[in-house]
């Protein structure tokens, strides 16, 4: 109980640790005759990875709950 205690209070300070990384720090505007920047798509694999994460999950769930006898 106390190891799992200290690990839910370990993740609470890593999570608390982490929020100043986000903190941007507010620069010069942009030119204005500048063109925008390229897009990048992102839908090619993402499809797959929606796959490849569901197949897994699946495997996970099969395995944990499967008994070995």
């Amino acid at each position: 109980m106390r190891r799992r205690i200290l690990t839910y209070c370990f993740y609470v300070v890593m999570l608390l640790a982490s929020v100043p990384v986000f903190a941007k720090k507010k620069g010069p505007p942009p030119p204005q005759n500048q063109p925008p920047p390229p897009g990048l798509p992102i839908d090619g694999g993402i499809s797959y990875l929606f796959i490849a994460g569901a197949a897994y999950g699946i495997y996970a769930i099969r395995k944990k709950f499967t008994l070995d006898d």
